[in-house]
């Protein structure tokens, strides 16, 4: 059974590993590309995009692809929503791996909103130095934004807009609590801005801010689409693939 597993994450990876030693399974991972030097998982791997939700369609059709699992970040909203269309059209079967959100704890102080425009809007409107940690493609919500001073951390250099007061800070997590506390320190940051991504490896900066008594303006996640199965942990979604390839040893899926 031939899966394609669109990654990215550490999850991702995870799965990948896991599933390579289940007998019978071939998996190929699917990378974006956006990130210059991603780590990659074992097996087979592309990089790049299909070309939206017609190209992956006929890109699962030309190699064969008989399950999908998605695992992509929680905030790949576009491919999450273009793989559950071309599972939809094609009748293949697809789940999705979503890792759990963020919870605040007693002591944190969070400002929940609803997307990039209304966290720039919110910010603003808390401080003047404030640390973005959202990753380079949003930082473009941020440009029209004149007073505060903002610190943009990120993997790779923002190719979108800036905001006119700003510094770039190239770098990858996973970081440590001391870390996040002194970059907080050093640069004096009034109001810290992120999304919620769940996980271990970027959670650090929270109880830093937690610590520091700093604001969190944190942005919720995009909408699932509606009727995809979901499971929070990479085991459960290798026990749902090795399941489902237990209970369909012959199938194709139509693929032919």
């Amino acid at each position: 059974m031939r899966i394609l597993l669109l990654g990215g994450t550490g999850e991702a990876r995870e799965l990948a590993h896991a599933l390579a030693g289940e007998r019978g399974l071939e998996i190929v991972s699917s990378l974006a590309g956006r990130i210059s030097d991603p780590v990659r998982p074992g097996g087979t791997v592309r990089v790049g995009g299909f070309g939206g939700a017609e190209g992956l369609r006929n890109w699962l059709t030309d190699n064969a692809i008989e399950l999908i699992v998605d695992a992509t970040h929680p905030f790949a909203a576009t491919m999450t929503a273009h793989a559950a269309r071309a599972s939809a059209q094609l009748g293949r079967p697809m789940v999705r791996l979503n890792r759990p959100g963020w919870t605040a704890d007693p002591g944190d102080h969070w400002l929940r909103v609803p997307d990039l425009a209304a966290a720039a809007r919110v910010s603003a409107d808390t401080g003047d130095r404030i640390l973005l940690t959202i990753g380079r493609q949003g930082v473009g919500a941020f440009a029209g934004y004149t007073r505060p001073w903002y610190l943009v951390r990120a993997i790779d250099p923002p190719e979108v807009a800036l905001p006119p007061r700003h510094e770039i800070l190239l770098a990858r997590g996973p970081f440590t609590v001391e870390a996040e506390s002194a970059l907080l320190a050093r640069h004096r940051i009034e109001v810290l801005v992120t999304k919620d991504s769940g996980g271990a490896a970027t959670a650090a900066k929270l109880i830093a801010a937690r610590e520091a008594g700093i604001p969190v303006v944190m942005v919720d996640r995009p909408p699932a689409p509606p009727g995809l199965v979901e499971v929070t942990s990479v085991r459960a979604a290798r026990q749902w693939v090795t399941e489902y390839a237990r209970r369909h040893p012959d199938s194709t899926s139509g693929v032919g």
